[in-house]
């Protein structure tokens, strides 16, 4: 028993662990909210596209990704060199003539390396050293490169990106297009001037036209203060802060060429170096001694390194700590990190909220295209539901007076063989007998008397009505004609009515049968399901009706087959019935004179007697019924037609409104995901 409570347990867990819902837990951080919201995006009631996953993934890394500080100024300002002494490290190429042509992305890695991006979207991955060849703006196969990341292992780079630009009065248009984009986005901006040209005209005109907008978030970098004075410096400087306050947060003076030279000095970069430079020597040399057994090769090489290492540790930080003060190079690096690094952090934030609103309101605003197309057709619907409704009334009010006027020729028909019937009423002599007592011998007498009486010629009129030309099945055929063709134009009116619902409702189908999105992010499979809704149209809208209205036109033909076949059955037998009806009264009306004569006449039938007899034995009651009452054949067709449309009319409205619930409440939860950015 324990062994199956504990398998049993053991499934119990096991199902549990696969299938109960997991709840996601997230960081408690800006990046854990965007994470959440992220997953919201993307749940499956929205059916994401995979756009919208990648600018929601960039997000993601945007939030992660270090401040991006972009270094800019006119060209050939020193910013690769001045890089250069921000970084501690010579990693971009310097000349006299301006060669960053492209814009450069310094980023952290674990090992240095280049990534050469392609206007193509192919990438390249290069050793650092052949940076030049993707730089210099005077190597002319460099059209095709879009921009170049240079990965390093520096800790500076953990927290800080750098971006440097081409200037921007750059003589590419698309170079400094490309720097303004920048500038818009990055976390912080430093404007690099060398001090004896700083503001000047020239580099005031291009202020004005680029930075205006960016003074929170910019520091002016004056180069060169090495080669004045230090009133010089302060002079200058204070002239830059008053003339372009507008542009800048802060003006420093600094000595790109001494950070440098500091550089050369500092312990840990050249233990860096050394290790660098000792790494690539090993490297070559085991290339070449690919088979040996051991390290022998290379043991002078590391020896030298050993000797290196301790001659470095052994000096002293005198001069490299007055070259670094004297650089000035700290209060850029405390600008960016105490000024720039809070609101940048605040502006990226706001920034990817923004961004990520904005995906809200594009879905939001797709979703409501969507209900748009379906209210579209309920508006088409609802345009439709009165003018059918007339169009059906018109066929009552059309046909209704032609009915009622086979009718009348039907009528006619009746009182045509009434006074067929009787014309041919013969008036005869007949014999009546009465018995009388004799009064002197006790003795019955028999008298003869003649009177006047009636008989039906029904041959005659037999052979007059149907034996010779047939005239009763022809005048009830030429009303049946009638008939057909009152029945071939209600057919064409019924399927007019149709006709019209069906061109209002495929217009709105061709408009919406082929609709693309108009965002890229929005969903692929949720327009596809509109496109194929809308080319659903005939089956889920169109047909019901089409199949209503050929079974109001089934109706119409099966009562009038119907009626037809009554009218046109025994027709003979009908007046032959008639006849017989008023023989017998007249017999009767004889045999009653016989035993009364002054009590009871002879009885001629009338021919208005001969009529109704007629249209009795013709059931004329229900012919009246079915032609000339307010409520005809017609009518009850017509009233069920109409009754049907609009329970149709219901169903479908419904049917299109249900198919908006969900678009609803996808919108819904749109906006609570955007009300808790």
């Amino acid at each position: 028993m324990e062994s199956i409570s504990s398998t049993l347990n053991s499934f119990i867990q096991e199902y549990h662990e696969l299938y109960k819902e997991k709840v996601l837990e997230y960081e408690d951080s800006f990046l854990g909210d965007i994470k959440k919201i992220r997953d919201k995006l993307l749940d499956e009631r929205f059916l994401p596209y995979l756009q919208l996953k990648q600018v929601l993934d960039k997000q993601i890394r945007r939030a992660r990704y270090p401040m991006e500080v972009a270094i800019t100024g006119q060209f050939s300002s020193g910013k690769s060199t001045f890089l250069n002494a921000l970084l501690s490290k010579d990693i971009l190429p310097t000349g006299i003539t301006p060669v960053t042509s492209k814009v450069n992305f310094i980023n952290y890695a674990p090992e240095y390396k280049l990534k050469v991006t392609y206007n193509s979207g192919a990438q390249e991955f290069h050793a650092i050293e052949s940076i030049a060849t993707f730089t210099d703006q005077r190597v002319t196969n460099i059209d095709d490169i879009k921009y170049l990341t240079i990965y390093a292992p520096l800790d500076i780079l953990k927290d800080i990106s750098f971006v440097d630009t081409p200037g921007l009065n750059s003589q590419s248009n698309s170079d400094t297009q490309t720097t303004k984009n920048i500038l818009r986005d990055v976390g912080g901006i430093i404007w690099l001037s060398m001090i004896d040209n700083a503001g000047k005209l020239s580099e005031e005109e291009v202020l004005n036209e680029y930075m205006p907008h960016f003074a929170t978030k910019s520091l002016c970098v004056l180069n060169h203060k090495d080669k004045f004075t230090p009133e010089q410096v302060q002079t200058t400087k204070k002239y830059i802060q008053e003339k372009f306050s507008k542009y800048f947060t802060q003006v420093s003076a600094i000595s790109a060429k001494m950070a440098l030279d500091a550089r050369a000095l500092q312990k840990h970069i050249l233990i860096e170096d050394s290790l660098q430079r000792v790494i690539k020597d090993f490297t070559a040399d085991l290339k070449e001694n690919v088979n040996a057994s051991s390290l022998d090769f290379f043991e002078d090489n590391f020896s030298n390194f050993r000797d290196e290492i301790k001659q470095i540790q052994t000096k002293g930080t005198t001069k490299n700590k007055q070259l670094i003060e004297e650089s000035n190079i700290q209060e850029v690096l405390d600008f960016i990190h105490n000024i720039m690094r809070p609101n940048a952090k605040i502006a990226k934030e706001n920034a990817i909220k923004k961004d990520i609103k904005n995906m809200c309101d594009i879905l939001h605003q797709e979703y409501e295209t969507m209900l748009g197309i379906y209210d579209s057709l309920c508006g088409v619907l609802y345009k439709l539901e009165e003018p059918t409704q007339n169009a059906l009334n018109a066929i009552t009010k059309n046909y209704s007076y032609k009915l009622q006027d086979i009718y009348n020729s039907l009528l006619e028909v009746m009182q045509e063989i009434a006074q067929e019937i009787y014309t041919n009423i013969k008036s005869e002599t007949a014999i009546r007998y009465e018995t009388s007592q004799s009064k002197f011998f006790k003795q019955e007498n028999i008298q003869k008397f003649d009177f006047n009486t009636f008989w039906i010629d029904s041959d005659t009129v037999y052979k007059n009505l149907f034996f010779d030309e047939n005239r009763v099945q022809k005048l009830i055929k030429r009303s049946l004609k009638q008939l057909t063709l009152i029945e071939s134009d209600i057919t064409n009116s019924f399927e007019n009515v149709y006709a019209q619902i069906h061109v209002e409702v495929s217009q709105w189908q061709k408009h919406y049968q082929l609709i693309k999105k108009s965002r890229e992010i929005a969903s692929d499979l949720e327009f596809s399901n509109i496109r194929r809704f809308a080319s659903q149209t005939h089956e889920n809208i169109l047909n019901s009706f089409h199949i209503s209205f050929l079974d109001d036109i089934f109706k119409l033909k099966t009562e009038n087959a119907h009626f037809s076949a009554t009218i046109t059955h025994s027709n003979q037998q009908k007046v032959q019935a008639t006849i017989v009806h008023f023989v017998e009264k007249i017999k009767l009306s004889e045999d009653l004179h016989k035993k009364d004569p002054s009590r009871f006449d002879i009885q001629q039938p009338r021919e208005d007697e001969i009529l109704e007899k007629l249209k009795e034995n013709f059931g004329f009651l229900k012919i009246e019924k079915f032609l000339n009452s307010n409520r005809n054949y017609l009518f009850k067709i017509i009233k069920n037609s109409k009754q049907n449309y609009l329970e149709l009319h219901k169903q479908k409205l419904e049917f299109v409104q249900d198919a908006t619930v969900s678009y609803k409440k996808k919108i819904s939860v749109l906006s609570e995901i955007k009300e808790s950015i």
